[in-house]
């Protein structure tokens, strides 16, 4: 049987209760959960550097948009936005080559 302890989405338990699913659970703090989401985030772009499909796409926006909650990160789209005017975003595609 695998052996996991990690952040999952809400409704996990759930199904797992309906598959007969034996596990334990318990609520984060709010320290512990910063950091489960941080480790959830590489998870989830790891896996979507493998198979680079739009449901590990889907799970790493999910992944942000819990992370945006957060109280030291509210002012994320704010910062993105301003960053974007400032030095633009990725639309053009392009690719410098230098040295550092």
């Amino acid at each position: 049987m695998a052996q996991y302890n990690k952040l999952v989405r809400d409704k996990i338990p759930e199904i797992l209760d309906t598959k007969g699913v034996a596990y334990e659970k318990r609520v984060a703090t709010q320290e512990e959960y910063k950091v489960e989401l941080i480790k959830k985030l590489r998870e989830e772009l790891e896996e979507f550097e493998v198979a680079g499909d739009v449901e590990e796409l889907a799970d790493i926006m999910e992944v942000i948009e819990a992370l945006k909650l957060l109280p030291e990160y509210v002012d994320v789209e704010e910062v993105r936005k301003k960053k974007k005017e400032e030095r633009g975003g990725f639309e053009r595609m392009i690719i410098l080559k230098g040295e550092k």
